[in-house]
């Protein structure tokens, strides 16, 4: 190696370690920036813990430290048995099966229902399909109060009250609107390529849109799964409305607020209702952290690409 060649080699290697140098000192810069947003984000974060903490800590607590000042976080003795105890002063073995059956046909019928109304909306072109969207658009502004009575008269006619079947045949006729609205933004972003070579290949509408559309938007089908969930497991206005006696035939929603009317009639036990809450609370806690990265990803899709 000449002296030439060898002082060439020494200033690109020095080049590239200022370039290297520049670029770690403009992340740190950036991070530096952030540090405000990250601590306002970890404060924000730990101040809506802090019921959920004081939820779980009562629930291990005996009825003597339920009330005590200054307020004790952890509990001495932790009492794990409370959960037990509140499980079985009500039927809610019963009531937590009765809660997954009507959760799991509520979710899954408007899975399947919102995507395939989704899919017509964005991929056929029929007469009013514009103005039929935005008349199903606009029942979302529609109070529910002013369709309770209705629907209730509906029912009774029927003879299906005390059943589950106004809880979840609703569902099967896409009987929610965001989801359907999320579903076509995300849908008319697929390129239409795609379904013409399935086309091509002897592929009919229904095969396209469940072997080629379907799994193309599998984040938003998970966001969607996610509030659906969450929302057919915490319904406590429909099973109130529509479900009645006895005890067995209640979901966990309706029959927590029975378990707290009975508790509010003797001396204060928060302690069970507190455990209760937080099993109540469990399944969907679970689901979010299992699901968070493709919950977070279909939300942001569908908001981007709408």
């Amino acid at each position: 190696m000449t002296f030439r060649e060898a002082t060439a080699e020494q200033v690109g290697g020095a080049a590239v370690l200022v370039g290297s140098t520049r670029q770690g000192r403009g992340g740190l810069r950036k991070q530096l920036r952030l540090l405000p947003v990250y601590i306002l984000l970890a404060l924000g974060g730990t101040f809506a813990l802090v019921p959920f903490i004081w939820m779980l800590s009562t629930s291990l607590k005996s009825q003597a430290q339920l009330f005590v000042f200054p307020p004790e976080w952890i509990p001495d003795p932790v009492l794990w048995s409370n959960y037990a105890e509140a499980w079985n002063a009500l039927p809610f073995s019963a009531m937590l099966m009765n809660t997954i059956f009507v959760t799991a046909l509520a979710m899954f019928g408007e899975l399947a229902s919102a995507s395939l109304v989704a899919y017509g909306f964005a991929r056929f072109h029929f007469p009013f399909r514009n103005a039929l969207f935005v008349l199903m658009l606009s029942t979302m502004m529609l109070p529910w109060v002013v369709t309770l009575i209705p629907s209730f008269i509906i029912w009774r006619v029927l003879g299906q009250i005390n059943t589950y079947d106004p809880l979840t045949v609703g569902s099967l006729f896409a009987w929610g609107p965001f989801y359907i609205f999320l579903l076509r933004q995300f849908f008319q972003t697929v390129s239409r390529e795609i379904e013409e070579a399935a086309i091509v290949d002897g592929a009919n509408s229904m095969q396209v849109f469940w072997h080629v559309m379907l799994p193309l938007v599998k984040p938003v089908l998970l966001a969607v799964a996610v509030l659906s969930f969450q929302g057919n497991w915490n319904n406590f206005r429909g099973a109130l409305i529509y479900l009645q006696q006895p005890l067995e035939r209640f979901t966990m929603p309706l029959g927590l607020q029975f378990f707290q009317a009975s508790l509010s009639n003797e001396a204060p036990r928060w302690h069970y209702m507190m455990a209760m809450s937080g099993l109540m609370a469990l399944p969907i806690i679970v689901l979010f952290f299992l699901a968070q990265r493709q919950f977070i990803e279909g939300i942001q899709l569908g908001g981007v690409k709408g």
